[in-house]
């Protein structure tokens, strides 16, 4: 049987191979699933990281674990702390993982790709996404313990994720409820496993036109169907606690079905 890291590399190649557009998970396309239950094992020597590395075209990390030290030694929720990584705009970080402590993860400032990222300990955030009218992919890859989110969409444009295992959260991918500037947000998660404990799959703004598809959703852990799939909020730019709006499939916010969510 293959290494850890050669399975995942392999799927993250197959999975690198596919255009993952709105369109790509609305029309059955199937794609490999994460699983939770194995996760890679790292390359190489640990690698300390004391001021954010900066990415600008294709960075592949060998599956090498990254881990933050001096001012991105922190292990919290500060809002301040530094990313491990930035991306430039059209900007792909692949085959990396984040050990602890982690800081504020992997910032995006404008379209990009993580591509086989994982965090085996989430900081702040696992990745946030910023810029306006862009695409942002995430490809393969997981995270988990993370006290807080593990993605954050500030940005305006499309996040799609697939292929992805998060484990132990708080809420796995949300629209900022409170950002100075909001914008209408996509967010489609496609063939991905949410292991519990966690609270929200997805929470997403209705007052500014988001909407969040779920396809192909395997949730371990969660007899009780306590993990809410999709969470609806009234947003704001004030800085204000966004205030819930209702959850469940709605077809314009929350698009997807009961078929689209297996229990294990």
């Amino acid at each position: 049987m293959a290494e850890p890291r050669t399975r995942y590399r392999a799927m993250a190649g197959a999975l690198g191979a596919v255009a993952l557009t709105a369109g790509a998970i609305t029309t059955g396309l199937t794609l490999p699933t994460a699983s939770a239950a194995t996760w890679p094992t790292p390359s190489g020597t640990p690698q300390a990281v004391s001021k954010t590395i900066s990415v600008s075209g294709t960075t592949d990390g060998g599956m090498k674990r990254y881990y933050g030290s001096g001012d991105l030694g922190s292990d919290n929720q500060d809002e301040d702390q530094g990313p491990l990584f930035e991306l430039k705009d059209g900007a792909t970080l692949k085959n990396v993982i984040l050990g602890a402590p982690a800081a504020d993860g992997v910032h995006c400032e404008g379209s990009c790709t993580l591509q086989n990222v994982w965090w085996e300990d989430v900081g702040e955030d696992a990745a946030t996404f910023r810029g306006t009218g862009k695409t942002f992919n995430v490809i393969g890859g997981g995270a988990r313990k993370a006290a807080d989110k593990i993605f954050q969409f500030n940005g305006g444009g499309t996040l799609n994720i697939s292929g992805f295992a998060g484990q132990d959260f708080s809420t796995f991918v949300r629209s900022c409820g409170n950002c100075s500037s909001q914008y209408k947000r996509t967010i489609n998660v496609s063939n991905s496993e949410i292991t519990a404990p966690g609270k929200v799959i997805g929470g997403i703004n209705t007052n500014y036109g988001d909407s969040l598809t779920l396809r192909g959703i395997t949730i371990v852990g969660d007899s009780g169907k306590k993990i809410v799939p999709c969470q609806k909020y009234i947003g704001n730019n004030t800085g204000a606690e966004p205030s819930k709006n209702g959850s469940g499939p709605d077809g314009t916010s929350c698009k997807y079905s009961s078929s689209d969510i297996t229990y294990k």
